[in-house]
Formats: C-alpha cells, structure tokens, sequence
C-alpha cells in the first residue's frame, strides 16, 4: 500500500526502471525505499511500465514509500531516437516531482543518463538537498561507443555530467576503472564509493547435478555484446561439425537475428524474453556462459549479467581483450578464460571446451565470498551507508 506524503519529504530514490519490471536494481531499490520509509518521508520518482500500484497492492510492496510514476514510451529495443525523446519526458517529470515533494536527500542512478542526474543537481544546489549520484555506467561516452555522438553535442553532455557529478555529495559506481575515469574526466573531490551491482534472486532455482555441455546467454542482445561475432562464430564452428549447445535468451535490436540462428541449427536454442527466475535457472543449467562486451566500453560499463553468473555456478567465458575490467574480474577471480573478440579465437576456444581441455569444473573461484558482496542485502547495505540517513528527517 501506497502513501501520500505532506510537507518536504527526507529522501526521494530516482531511477526509470523499477520493480518489477526491472528484478534486480528495481528490487534492490524498492528495499531501500521500504527500509527507510519506516522512520523517514521517502518518495519514489520513476516511469511506469506495468502499472506499479496494481503490482505493489498485489504484491504487498511498498508500504509507507510515495510514488511519482510516469509513464514509460520506450523500452530497451527501442531506437535510439526514441529513448531520447523519452529521456526528455522523463527529467521533464523528474523536475515536476521534486518539485512536488522538495526532498532533502535525492539519490539518482544513470537511468536515464546526464540529463536527469543534471536537474536533480540544479534542484539540490537550490534547495540546499544532499546529492548521491550512483553511476551505474558513464555517458555520453558509453553511448559514444554504441553511436558516434556529434562532437558538440558530446562536449556539452561531458560538461552537463562532470556539473553533476562534481555537485554530487557522494559518487558511487561498479568498478575501481570507472572510478579513475569518473575523478580524471570531472575533477570531482566527491567521496567515490565502488559497489557492484547484485544478482537477481536464485531462491526458486535449482542447480542440476549434471550441466549440459554447452554455453548459455542471457540478457541484453545489443549493440554492445558482440552479438554479431557471437552469431558467425557460432555459425562457422556448427558448420564444422561442433557439437556444443547453445542457448539465449533476452530481448534486444540482434534477438530477431538469434531466433534465425535457433532456426537454422538444432543445438542453438532462443528463449526470448523470460523471467528472471527462468533465466537464472537457464544459466545454472549449463557449464558455461558467455560474457561478450565492447572493450571501450568497460571503461565506462560493467556487465549485470556477471552478478547472475556467479550465482548460476557457471564458468565464464569472456570475449573481450585482457586489459579490460571484465577480463581482470573473471582472470582474477578464476571464473572462467577470456576469448581474444574474434573468430578464429572463439571457435577455436569452443572446440576447446567440447574436446574437455577447458572444463568448466576448473573455474570455480571463491563464489561463496563472491555471492555473499552481490547478494541484495549487501548492496541495499551499502546503498544505505552512503546516503546520509542520519541528516535526513
């Protein structure tokens, strides 16, 4: 059940996506909202995709948090043009709801990116509010390496978000690398706290005693997964007589491409989109999964998927270069191989696996230590040592 707070609330928690169309940073959020609500005004601002209120009631979520739910007009397939018209909708909303409940604490993700950390930055340089920017990637330049961004319109994004980002109270992002790029682009002083992201729950999930040989994809089909090289890999080492399974599920601009991939060959199979609990069930259900991103990327991103990865007991096989954050995190934490991003080096790690010289039972890792930093309870933990509670209220 939801309220309607009166007088300046104490915290407002901004992200777009939310529970529970968005499992994992949505459920984390919505605890942190829930747990704080019990002494203190907390308001929620985010778009709606499934009608949140009918979800909370049904669920039994939410009780004493306030909600701003706008409407969403895009999703993740969207094109590009779209997402920014409604990136645009949604700080327009945003500024509205501050507005509406004047918070003395704001905390905002990068969902969307820049223009909505900036308004919030403005309103709490005006209203004299705590600012906690978690940056869960950094733009413009993740998108930059998706599309080339015009020269201007990257300069004068960098600007808007190094504002933000030195107006911010406190900094928290994924990785030690995106942390060192977050101080050398923006000068920010702001304490910079690092806190991987969790893993969606795997409570209802069950791990077989034996995994299928083969290797499994679940996610964001995108523009920066490499799924391109993913489908001629795959194609060129079932086309010479491979005989590992493949499976992927998850939607994205390349998931039309994958289910002809799943058409055309009897050991590749495509899911579409599946719930989380599916998904992390199919990834327990193999030995390995595959870890594909673009290597400028990881300067400024980091793979939730890896979060599941840990949990699924699955060894991981990263296709990116070695001087990446992906390929220092599964290198050093001995969960899986890193694969050069090419052809030659991804059939020819396939075969690899199909012959038994890379086994899976090999890359085990310390995954108790792993799941107990990435469990939800970790993150809301940490999210909630960050936000000065104390000063609030």
């Amino acid at each position: 059940m939801t309220i309607k707070h009166s007088g300046r609330r104490d915290l407002a928690i901004i992200n777009r996506s939310f529970w529970p169309v968005y499992p994992v940073i949505g459920e984390a959020l919505l605890r942190l909202a829930e747990d704080l609500a019990g002494g203190k005004k907390v308001s929620v601002i985010m778009q709606d995709h499934a009608d949140i209120h009918t979800s909370l009631r049904k669920g039994k979520r939410g009780a004493n948090v306030e909600f701003f739910s706008g409407k969403a007009w895009s999703t993740s397939a969207s094109g590009l043009f779209v997402r920014a018209l409604d990136a645009v909708y949604f700080m327009l909303w945003v500024v509205f709801a501050l507005l509406r409940s004047r918070p003395k604490t704001v905390y905002v993700s990068t969902d969307p990116p820049v223009l909505v950390p900036f308004v919030v930055a403005v309103y709490c340089a005006l209203f004299r509010a705590k600012f906690i920017y978690h940056l869960q990637d950094i733009h413009p330049e993740a998108a930059n390496v998706v599309i080339k961004v015009h020269p201007l319109l990257f300069t004068v994004l960098q600007r808007i978000d190094c504002f933000s980002m030195r107006r911010a109270d406190v900094v928290i992002t994924i990785t030690e690398e995106m942390a060192e790029e977050i101080r050398k682009r923006s000068g920010t002083r702001s304490p910079i706290n690092i806190e991987g992201n969790p893993a969606v729950s795997f409570d209802e999930v069950s791990q077989p005693p034996n995994k299928k040989k083969g290797l499994t994809f679940c996610g964001n089909a995108g523009r920066l997964q490499r799924i391109p090289l993913l489908i001629d890999s795959i194609t060129q080492y079932l086309d010479a007589g491979g005989k590992l399974e493949f499976a992927f599920a998850g939607g994205g601009i390349y998931s039309s491409a994958l289910a002809e991939l799943a058409e055309k060959y009897d050991e590749v199979d495509f899911w579409g989109q599946i719930t989380p609990a599916e998904a992390a069930q199919l990834n327990c259900n193999y030995e390995w999964a595959l870890l594909p991103i673009e290597d400028e990327v990881t300067r400024y991103a980091f793979p939730s998927k890896s979060s599941s990865y840990v949990f699924a007991r699955t060894a991981v096989l990263a296709v990116c270069g070695d001087d990446t954050s992906v390929a220092e995190w599964v290198s050093s934490q001995n969960l899986g191989v890193v694969c050069s991003p090419d052809v030659a080096s991804l059939v020819g790690t396939f075969i690899r696996i199909e012959s038994g010289e890379l086994c899976s039972a090999d890359f085990d890792g310390d995954r108790e230590g792993l799941k107990a930093k990435l469990s939800f309870d970790h993150f809301v933990a940490r999210l909630k040592s960050s936000i000065p509670v104390g000063e609030i209220g």
